[in-house]
């Protein structure tokens, strides 16, 4: 389910520049995995990231990365794939990414809509539409999104974790 490797990480270079200044060649570890379009793939998305961050001896910082990373997979399943889009079989509709340099964790889910989340506002947190969002912003230390470009179709919605303080 999960690939290790910066070959995976190419289509995420506008990622990279869209994030705080981070030096690329601090990259300490990566990991990726493709997930289904049902709302199963929020365990699995959960279970992948339990597992990745156990490796990177980062355990401790599981409750908040899961949350956050529960609610960018449920907002691309609920909002990047509606019940009528065409699905392209060879092409996984929604992908996880966890990066990891020195000083940040970013988990970014990758869909195939271009159209750009909401933002939280302060209505938002009472509204069901829009609470995810207001937790990723409360729970991360920021985040943001882009849209793909190339051969690849959609956007990257990411959350930046500090694991230590930056220099």
């Amino acid at each position: 389910m999960g690939t290790n490797g910066s070959t995976m990480l190419e289509p995420l270079e506008p990622l990279r520049q869209a994030l705080p200044p981070i030096d690329p060649s601090a990259v300490a570890s990566s990991a990726s995995c493709a997930l289904p379009a049902r709302y199963e793939a929020v365990g699995g998305a959960r279970q992948f990231t339990k597992k990745t961050l156990g490796q990177w001896e980062l355990s401790e910082r599981f409750d908040e990365v899961a949350l956050v990373v529960s609610e960018l997979v449920t907002n691309a399943l609920r909002h990047a794939l509606p019940a009528d889009t065409a699905r392209e079989s060879d092409a996984p509709p929604v992908r996880l990414h966890l990066m990891r340099w020195t000083s940040r964790l970013v988990c970014a889910v990758r869909d195939p809509s271009v159209d750009s989340p909401s933002s939280p506002g302060s209505d938002d947190c009472d509204a069901e539409s829009g609470r995810g969002l207001f937790l990723v912003d409360s729970f991360s230390d920021s985040w943001g999104w882009h849209p793909l470009t190339g051969t690849l179709s959609g956007k990257v919605v990411w959350a930046l974790f500090r694991l230590q303080s930056a220099d």
